[in-house]
Formats: C-alpha cells, structure tokens, sequence
C-alpha cells in the first residue's frame, strides 16, 4: 500500500523493495519449530497466502539451518532470517534466504573477546556475498549492555537509538550492504518516540515497525494501531509486523491487521485518538513463535489474562515471556514476569527471581504475588 513517507534508501528482499516511496510491505514469523519442515512450510505458504509480503524464520542451531535449506526448496516466499544469538550461523542459512535479521544486543553471546565490529563485518561480508539484505534488529528487552550502562535505568530509548546508530555507522562504511533498521519496545510511546528521534537523525535509512510482545487481541491490536498510525501517517515505516501471542493456527490474523491497519490510514480512519489507559493493568506476552520452548506458554498467557481481571484498575505490568531469547530482559523490566522454560515457568517479581514453578503450579503462584504486590502499594 502506498503512502506519502520520507524520502528513503530502496532496499530490496528478494521480489519486494522497500523505501524511497515503495509500498509498505508487510512481514510475519513462523511460529513452528523450524526442524519440522512439513509444518514450517505449510504455515509459509498460510502466511503468504494472508499477504505476507515477507516471512522470518528463527534459526538457532545447525539442525535449524540445514531444515532451513529444505524449506527454501519448497517455497518460494521470500524468506527473513532470525540468527538468534549465534551470529556464526550466517553462512550457513544465507544461500537460502533473502534477508539476515542480527539483534545488536546478541552479538556479545559467542566469541566475548572478538569485537563486535569485526562480527558486523563478517556478517555484511556473507550478505553481500550471497545477496542478501539486513536488519539491524534493536530490541528494548535485550539492548547491548555497553550502551544500555551509559543512562538511567528509566531510559530505554536513548540506549536503543545510539546502538543502532552505532550500527548504521558502520554498515554505511562497508560498500554494497542492503539495510533496514527496527527498534522495537513493548510500550507503543517508547515504539513512536524511538523511531522518531531515529528518522529525524537518518530519515533515508527503511524502517521496520512493531510492537514487541503486543499480547493478546485485542490489546495487542490496540498497542500495534497505536505505534503504527501515529509513525506511518508522519511519513515514517517501510516494513511492519504485527506480533500477537495466538494459537499456531490463528497466526495469518497477524498479517489481516496489518493490512487493515494500513487500509485505515490510507483512507485516513485513524483511530488511535482512544489511547491505552496507562494508570491499568499492562499485560504484555511475546508472540507465538518457533522460539517458544513450550507451546502451554499460550494457554497460559491466556489464563494469566483472564485471572487478572480482577486488577485491571491497578498500574502494574506483568510479562509472559515463551522463550529465553526474550526472557530474561523482558521480565526483568516488569513488576511480575513469567520466563517460560520447556518443563518450568521462572517467576519474577521486580526482576528478583522468586522460583521455578510447574505450568500448573504457576498460576496460583503468581496470584499470590500479585495480590501481595497490591497490598504492599495500598499500604504505601
């Protein structure tokens, strides 16, 4: 769909291109794990059939990258890669996709003593090698410690925006490399005013836009329109995700919001003017997806909604994290935060770890901290 935006950069992944007035392409994530081919490739062609203008696969180790090679064989979509925290893995999976996505705060994972300049330099190298584009993917949950140590523990977005500004540097000094950028936050203001404060500095780089860990329809939906209308209708975005944690199956809803949302803002029914109260409950849970270690995750997300109704009117934030890659960082910011493992849930409470619980322990537990929390901020 094209609207009026900025001037930018074309970039181009695989058949579509992005930037300098191109339409705003839509992209999704697999949520099957990514060694079962059969699966993985049958939600693809789902995703693409919804209108996915580009699909991501996680790839976190060898078995995932050699899956990774079968998959491209059987579809024809063009295909995004998420290395994850294993940098190393580039060569392996870029013959086979059309576009690397690298987080800057997961480069210091492998080879602490090797600079992460170096680890940036490799993966342009493999890109341009073998044709493909990058994503600088900053996320708040996992920003890179270096800079992250420089601000106040309040301030999320300045941390994000040097990193990849830092990035942007040093990709722009390596001739030939195809980039985009997306800084990502579960808070749809620290989403506007993130990328804002990026496109005033760099308005020629693509933007990528989302709302990591949106949660649930339809708050999740809320959250996304939100980010979404107020950057796309200044001119700002290039390529964007819904991310909703849903059922396997309901996935390609993901890719029908999206492409409603930008029907809205195209025939200007902007509806963000209703804003999310930010004196209740903030509930925030990452979308499904094949990084998830055990698909209960959903089920519980869905619980965890439904018991806290009862604390909606009270301004607290309570994550529900499928996967360690997210976690850690994630439930460390929140005041109650459910890392979920593949047999426990890690329960935290001020980024405290207070135990290790069965999913069906878990849900009691949780209640129990809640109300304690409560109870504590009524006494003062």
């Amino acid at each position: 769909m094209t609207l009026p935006r900025n001037p930018t950069r074309a970039v181009r992944i695989g058949s579509v291109v992005i930037g300098a007035h191109h339409p705003i392409a839509v992209q999704s994530m697999t949520a099957t794990r990514t060694q079962d081919i059969d699966a993985t490739v049958e939600q693809v062609q789902a995703l693409c059939q919804a209108g996915a203008d580009v699909v991501r696969i996680a790839v976190d180790s060898t078995a995932d990258a050699l899956a990774l090679a079968e998959i491209r064989r059987q579809v024809s979509a063009n295909l995004s890669v998420d290395l994850q925290e294993n940098y190393r893995l580039a060569e392996q999976v870029a013959p086979h996709v059309d576009k690397i996505r690298y987080n800057p705060g997961h480069l210091y994972h492998h080879q602490r003593d090797k600079p992460w300049q170096d680890k940036v330099r490799y993966l342009a190298a493999v890109a341009r090698e073998h044709d493909c584009a990058i994503r600088i993917g900053v996320n708040c949950g996992s920003v890179d410690p270096a800079h992250k140590s420089r601000y106040e523990p309040q301030d999320s977005i300045s941390p994000m925006l040097d990193s990849a500004w830092e990035h942007c540097e040093l990709l722009d000094a390596i001739e030939g490399t195809r980039y985009c950028v997306s800084l990502k936050d579960s808070d749809p203001t620290n989403v506007i005013e993130a990328n804002r404060r990026f496109a005033e500095r760099r308005p020629e780089v693509p933007l990528h836009l989302g709302v990591t860990e949106a949660g649930m329809p339809p708050d999740g939906i809320i959250k996304t329109r939100i980010a979404l209308e107020q950057l796309i209708s200044v001119g700002i975005g290039d390529t964007i995700r819904v991310s909703l944690t849903v059922p396997n199956w309901r996935k390609a809803e993901e890719i029908l919001v999206g492409r409603q949302i930008l029907a809205d803002i195209a025939a200007g029914r902007v509806r963000s003017v209703v804003k999310r109260d930010a004196n209740s409950l903030n509930l925030i849970s990452c979308p499904s997806c094949s990084r998830v270690e055990n698909e209960a995750f959903i089920d519980l997300a869905q619980r965890v909604q439904e018991m806290t109704q009862y604390a909606r009117q009270h301004a607290l934030t309570i994550a529900v994290m499928g996967c360690r890659v997210n976690g850690p960082g994630e439930t460390d910011d929140a005041d109650l935060g459910l890392w979920c493992g593949p047999n426990f849930v890690n329960l935290k409470r001020a980024g405290q770890l207070v135990g290790a619980f069965s999913y069906d322990e878990i849900l009691p537990r949780l209640r129990a901290e809640l109300d304690d929390l409560i109870a504590s901020r009524a006494a003062g």
